[in-house]
């Protein structure tokens, strides 16, 4: 078991500390297609950039997706100083991004970089009241000026994610950068381990999707082609347990075990399908695994563009729990990953009983 505890822990930090913004997922579609190959028979990249890997064994299908692009930063421009201003890649908290170590990713390879903004000193009593916007920040590289900058590979277009390294904290928890969802994406390989090694019979599709931080775009075009009986989303979801959030904002809590979406976004995005939910919750009672109920006012996943998708898919989604959603110090706990991944084996296990 502590060998087990510590494998999940090495591919975590191998997934969270790789970097791949919305559209430039390639590195992380590389890192998942060395995990799952031992485990499917087939293996490609979609038109878009999806990672789609197939288990071929009959009926029914099921997708399991997880969303492989981490939120991040992109360069507009660079002024005449050699200072970097940027856009937003996916949703952002402004005062999150403040003084914190970046990296730009670009064509001469990766360089380093700080946001910078007014310091206290220079502002204003009232300046100091107010949150600092994202759109007042920019990025020092070093450079002398634009000519400089440009000669150290930044130009506009260049991608740029946050400088944090994962880490262990105690409990098997550990934190890190883009959990959401590289944390999915673990919990979706070690769900295929399982599928594989207990010789499940059911055709299914694991899929590292694009884009799903700006608009949920690579699921809606893998759904498409692969067009499942089923689908099950791999993802992250709000932890209400620390201080500043109240129980009736996430019920959600840390080493209870995934969480089953019923509802998110109010209703907004996904009404999770009466039969996903209820082959879930009975499958995770036959196989004693702890689970929680999630029903959310925000946020939405993969799941919203996928049980939309040609005649409908019937869809819901398996979250672990998280503290810090969207910032580079993300809090999970190991164990929720592994109940995750296992409640995910045993529901392709139990598909054909169901659908």
């Amino acid at each position: 078991m502590v060998r087990y505890m510590e494998q999940l822990d090495e591919m975590l930090k191998l997934f969270s500390n790789a970097h791949g913004v919305s559209g430039y997922e390639g590195n992380i579609g590389q890192l998942l297609k060395e995990k799952l190959k031992p485990y499917v028979d087939e293996v490609r990249t979609d038109k878009l950039g999806n990672l789609i890997a197939i288990r071929k064994r009959g009926y029914p299908s099921v997708m399991i997706a997880a969303h492989m692009d981490e939120i991040g930063l992109m360069c507009k421009y660079v002024d005449e100083k050699g200072f970097v201003h940027f856009v937003k890649l996916g949703g952002w908290f402004d005062q999150t991004l403040h003084s914190q170590r970046v990296i730009l990713h670009t064509e001469n390879g990766d360089i380093y970089g700080v946001i910078g903004a007014k310091p206290p000193h220079a502002m204003k009593e009232e300046e100091k009241k107010k949150p600092v916007n994202a759109d007042d920040m920019f990025i020092d590289i070093g450079a002398k000026n634009n000519t400089d900058a440009e000669k150290m590979g930044v130009v506009p277009g260049v991608t740029i994610t946050l400088d944090r390294q994962y880490a262990s904290l105690g409990n098997n928890r550990v934190t890190g950068k883009c959990f959401d969802d590289r944390a999915g994406i673990v919990m979706m390989v070690e769900a295929m381990r399982l599928i594989h090694e207990r010789k499940i019979e059911a055709t299914v599709f694991a899929v590292g999707t694009v884009q799903e931080e700006v608009g949920l775009k690579g699921a809606r075009t893998s759904a498409f082609g692969l067009n499942p009986n089923v689908s099950l989303v791999s993802e992250v979801t709000v932890a209400g347990d620390h201080p500043g959030i109240e129980k009736k904002h996430s019920a959600i809590e840390l080493s209870k075990g995934p969480a089953i979406t019923i509802l998110d976004a109010g209703g907004r995005g996904l009404i999770a399908n009466e039969n996903v939910v209820k082959w879930l919750k009975e499958t995770a009672k036959e196989y004693d695994i702890d689970i929680q109920l999630d029903v959310a006012e925000g946020g939405t996943t993969d799941a919203t563009a996928i049980h939309l998708t040609k005649c409908g898919i019937p869809s819901s989604v398996i979250s672990i729990p998280s503290r810090y959603i969207h910032s580079p110090v993300e809090v999970v706990d190991l164990e929720d990953v592994k109940k995750g991944a296992e409640l995910l084996a045993r529901a392709v296990e139990t598909v054909g009983r169901h659908f």
